[in-house]
């Protein structure tokens, strides 16, 4: 009897050795920019600057040193009382590429730049206003990060520019069962989805066309081999354990 005990010891040992064994993740998984040497200077000449997409949702204001002369190209939502400007409304991207502005009509602007976009309307303000100052923001920019990171979700972006680093950031960083060798990101182009991956466990991330992201962008992390390992084990550690229980007691009975 004390051998059947001894082998039944001797099994949930090498099981619970084969589960540490089999779950846990080498460096190599998991350090990001693993070939970045000491004191290394990188030069990247990897710039970005976002283009506007259709559905994208615009705040354009239009100011010159005459206040009244430039109120017809600016919307608002209301009418002024007691000297309090009502609020201005922003501007949809429609599925042509158009916004409807004041007096101006349709503009083309899917494609541009804010910075294109703010010379397209100066050049077209001439014959109505003398030196235009003219602020351009992008109200909906939101990137998602999706996957095995601590916080999915989707986040609203403050300023013009965003990395792949600082979603995942925004996100609370991958966790211990993240990919980071082939990190996906889904980049839409009006109706075209295209499905570009990442290693950011190499310093070339930096120079990838998607370590920039642009509105509405999807970053999503997939399990790496260990997270997968570990899942499938779990229903075989039930199992073993499920075994292991019934011997347990088979022998208590028999000794009883």
């Amino acid at each position: 009897m004390k051998s059947l005990n001894s082998k039944i010891s001797h099994y949930l040992a090498l099981l619970i050795i084969s589960v540490i064994i089999t779950s846990c993740a080498s460096k190599q998984d998991v350090v990001y920019f693993q070939d970045a040497q000491e004191y290394e200077t990188i030069i990247s000449d990897n710039s970005h600057e976002n283009t506007f997409k259709v559905d994208d949702v615009i705040s354009i204001n239009v100011s010159t040193l005459d206040q009244e002369a430039s109120l017809p190209f600016n919307v608002f939502k209301g009418v002024m009382t007691n000297g309090s400007r009502p609020e201005q409304l922003d501007y949809i991207i429609d599925k042509n590429g158009n916004i409807d502005f004041p007096v101006l009509g349709e503009i083309n602007i899917v494609g541009l730049t804010p910075e294109e976009t703010k010379n397209l309307l100066k050049e077209k303000l001439q014959p109505y206003l003398k030196d235009p100052i003219i602020n351009i923001r992008l109200v909906n920019f939101t990137v998602t990060v999706l996957g095995q990171v601590n916080k999915p979700g989707t986040y609203f972006v403050n300023g013009e520019q965003i990395t792949v680093l600082e979603a995942i950031g925004l996100a609370n960083d991958l966790n211990i069962k993240g990919l980071r060798k082939n990190v996906l990101v889904i980049r839409d182009f009006n109706g075209t989805k295209v499905y570009t991956r990442i290693d950011l466990t190499s310093k070339d991330a930096l120079n990838s066309p998607v370590y920039y992201l642009t509105q509405n962008d999807v970053v999503y992390v997939e399990p790496n081999n260990s997270a997968i390992k570990t899942s499938s084990l779990d229903n075989r550690a039930s199992i073993a354990i499920s075994i292991a229980s019934l011997l347990i007691t088979t022998t208590l009975i028999l000794v009883r």
